[in-house]
């Protein structure tokens, strides 16, 4: 999107939004099974929602530590130069801003490059890190297809090429991947589980998805295996939005469809920045009783589960994945692997209203995250 919509879908906007979506526009449409009418719920203490209550116990409790457990076990060179391309939405500027962060504890400085996320300005950034020959380049979201001729080239000058939250493998350039689609999945279990849990087995839902965010495509296929696995013979409608609609008319196809659909019960979004002013059109409507959940938080959606709009939400990993991607560059700059970081599994958390950390913005879900890190690099 070469230009955001307001403040509020700015910072609603995820990292995890792939260029790709930039380059289709996909039609609304919906599929269903089966249809959203004809909910047949299980039977009360059924197999399916006790496993959906014991997944929702284990993604509610807040983890306590990081993945990465082995020390970088040698000296942290300083006066490294990082460029950090921005995908040209507020959660990528937070992302490196976190990375700057932690790139600083360590003494290296930081170039954030701006893009407007078409595929014309990342292509630019990348011309730029090639005109800067820094030591490392970090970006978010952009699928290779974009920039493949200047990977190639950075590739051939030895410099690293770390990506989070793009539809992508490591490997030809790509030197860590994190959020990519083997990480995403069981963000669709946990939304899952909450709504079979809280609807205890009987829920009629609609799931609003991007089909163009193809990054998104692995959540929404857990969430409807576990969803039907959990919720035998409950109602599921695959509803898809076009881009345009983001920040525009969004409120009033939920609205339009609960109309049409007064039966579901249960509403999940493949991005926070879809709820973003349902549930005041919602109220406007009078369209009551309705349980929504987003994945990927954001602050404007912790505020909705705080005040009691909105229901839950799949806390994103930003703080920690952005310091994961310096201690692999820190076990990098010192000769080391960084498969450590690549098989590091991020922490996930599913938040509602008794156990929000914070609404008052992006938390980092292991609270204590920068000292256990730092103590890997040796500086506590």
């Amino acid at each position: 999107m070469s230009s955001t919509p307001g403040r509020a879908v700015r910072r609603a906007l995820t990292a995890i939004v792939p260029v790709t979506a930039l380059l289709t526009l996909t039609a609304c449409g919906s599929d269903s099974t089966p249809a959203a009418g004809t909910s047949q719920a299980a039977a009360p203490g059924s197999p399916g929602l006790t496993a959906a209550r014991a997944a929702l116990q284990k993604y509610s409790e807040r983890p306590a530590s990081i993945s990465v457990t082995q020390p970088v076990g040698k000296k942290i060179p300083k006066g490294k130069e990082i460029d950090f391309i921005l995908c040209g939405v507020q959660s990528c500027k937070d992302l490196a801003d976190f990375f700057t962060e932690g790139a600083e504890e360590l003494g290296w400085k930081v170039k954030q490059i701006a893009t407007q996320g078409t595929p014309e300005s990342v292509q630019a950034a990348y011309e730029q890190v090639l005109r800067d020959k820094p030591d490392a380049v970090v970006a978010s979201g952009f699928p290779r297809a974009v920039y493949a001729k200047q990977l190639a080239r950075l590739k051939a000058a030895d410099i690293p090429v770390i990506q989070s939250n793009a539809d992508d493998v490591v490997g030809d350039g790509v030197s860590l991947l994190k959020n990519g689609p083997k990480d995403v999945g069981v963000q669709g279990e946990m939304l899952a589980s909450w709504v079979v849990s809280d609807s205890g087995a009987e829920a009629n839902t609609v799931y609003f998805d991007l089909p163009a965010y193809s990054i998104l495509k692995p959540v929404k296929d857990s969430f409807a295996a576990k969803y039907r696995e959990w919720c035998a013979g409950c109602a599921l409608d695959n509803v898809d939005v076009p881009i345009t609609a983001v920040g525009k008319d969004m409120p009033d196809r939920v609205v339009s469809y609960l109309r049409s659909h007064p039966k579901v019960t249960h509403v999940v979004f493949s991005l926070g920045l879809l709820n973003v002013g349902v549930p005041a059109a919602l109220k406007t409507a009078g369209v009551t009783g309705k349980h929504l959940v987003v994945n990927v938080g954001d602050a404007q959606n912790y505020q909705y589960i705080q005040s009691g709009l909105s229901d839950g939400a799949m806390a994103l990993n930003s703080h920690e994945t952005a310091w994961i991607q310096v201690d692999a560059l820190a076990r990098h700059f010192t000769g080391q692997s960084m498969d450590v970081d690549q098989r590091a599994e991020l922490p996930n958390m599913l938040v509602t209203k008794g156990n929000l950390p914070s609404a008052d913005g992006d938390f980092p879900i292991v609270e204590d995250y920068q000292a256990q890190f730092k103590a890997l690099w040796g500086l506590s």
